[in-house]
């Protein structure tokens, strides 16, 4: 398994995107980690990832957060553009991990197998 970049969007206190890193260890992936609740992606990259992913905005959502509510953010008319925004200024609400595969496939780590599709 040689791939150029191997990218983790990443949140050491959650159990999945531990599981998810540990995954890519076994596999001798050395992954570029990005601990989005430091350094939150922008509007471009979550645009990116998004389309990577093949899904909708609402899917990579954590609609059980408190925030999610208090921002109305489950009005089911808002604009794809303002949800991404939200998450681009809330990165809370990114469900976790992402990993991406040479900038060209993505997958959301839960469970943490889903990964070895794009490996």
């Amino acid at each position: 398994m040689s791939h150029t970049s191997v990218t983790i969007y990443y949140n050491p206190r959650c159990s999945k995107s531990r599981a998810t890193l540990e995954l890519l260890e076994q596999n001798n992936i050395n992954a570029n980690i990005v601990e989005y609740m430091k350094e939150p992606p922008d509007i471009e990259t979550l645009k990116h990832i998004i389309k990577l992913l093949g899904v909708s905005v609402r899917d990579i959502i954590r609609t059980h957060e408190q925030v999610y509510k208090d921002a109305g953010l489950d009005d089911n008319d808002l604009p794809e553009d303002e949800l991404i925004e939200a998450l681009s200024q809330c990165p809370t609400l990114l469900q976790r991990p992402i990993v991406i595969v040479d900038n060209q496939k993505a997958a959301l780590g839960r469970p943490p197998e889903n990964i070895l599709e794009i490996l």
